[in-house]
């Protein structure tokens, strides 16, 4: 049976990056309570990083060049509106997707790297904000570009993390017992669910922090860059 000649072998290729990118940081996530014990935390979180940024450096260069193989499914980019409907969702994304960067000390390992169980912020809204954030990306991102290609990938994104939901929840779970029970009846997955049916309420205040306009410099020099990305991808032979 022949291949259809819009299924390349960069669809495949996403998916097995994308495998290996979540055997590596889902692994690396569970092995923290070993590793912590036996080499420490600071050590644990260097190695930690430099096994999953060079991963994600090469998805995202991978994306950006095969962006738009295979098959073209829609194409809206020429109706009014779309462009800025897209952008605002890709802000909306970051806000959701970046609170775990709020203690920077820790994830450079200046200060000890440690468990938190917030419930503050963004919490309120959703459990899972980076789950969200990646599924309000990949709609932004599928939406615009329309290829097979980028629906693949937007696939295998949100599969990585629902899977990350139930591994988060349950790592936590049996990191801290009774205490994240407590913390899991009182957020929600779903955005908004415990506000609505009031185990929360959103106290604005909470996000007037530093690392909320961290966030918002972030998305305006990302909008002001991503022409010169795009050029410096493609200059990439992946």
């Amino acid at each position: 049976m022949m291949q259809p000649t819009w299924l390349t072998l960069s669809h495949f290729v996403m998916l097995g990056l994308l495998f290996g990118f979540a055997i590596v940081h889902s692994g690396g996530a569970a092995l923290r309570p070993w590793a912590e014990k036996h080499i420490g935390c600071r050590l644990y979180r260097i190695f930690f990083a430099f096994s999953s940024l060079p991963l994600a450096v090469i998805l995202i260069i991978y994306f950006f060049n095969h962006r738009y193989d295979g098959l073209q499914l829609w194409y809206v980019q020429n109706l009014p509106g779309v462009q800025q409907f897209v952008w605002v969702l890709s802000a909306i994304s970051f806000l959701f997707l970046y609170p775990a960067t709020f203690n920077l000390l820790e994830i450079a390992a200046i200060q000890k790297p440690q468990v938190h169980l917030f419930e503050t912020g963004i919490i309120r809204i959703t459990r899972h904000p980076q789950m969200v954030g990646q599924i309000i990306w990949c709609v932004a991102h599928t939406l615009w570009l329309g290829t097979s290609f980028t629906l693949v990938t937007s696939i295998g994104l949100v599969l990585h993390h629902l899977f990350g939901v139930w591994h988060g929840d349950r790592r936590l779970s049996d990191r801290y017992g009774e205490a994240y029970t407590q913390v899991q009846q009182r957020t929600s997955i779903i955005p908004f669910a415990a506000v609505l049916d009031g185990r929360q309420s959103i106290l604005w205040q909470e996000f007037l922090r530093p690392a909320y306009l961290g966030v918002a410099i972030f998305v305006l020099l990302l909008w002001w860059s991503h022409p010169l990305l795009l050029e410096a991808t493609s200059k990439i032979g992946l």
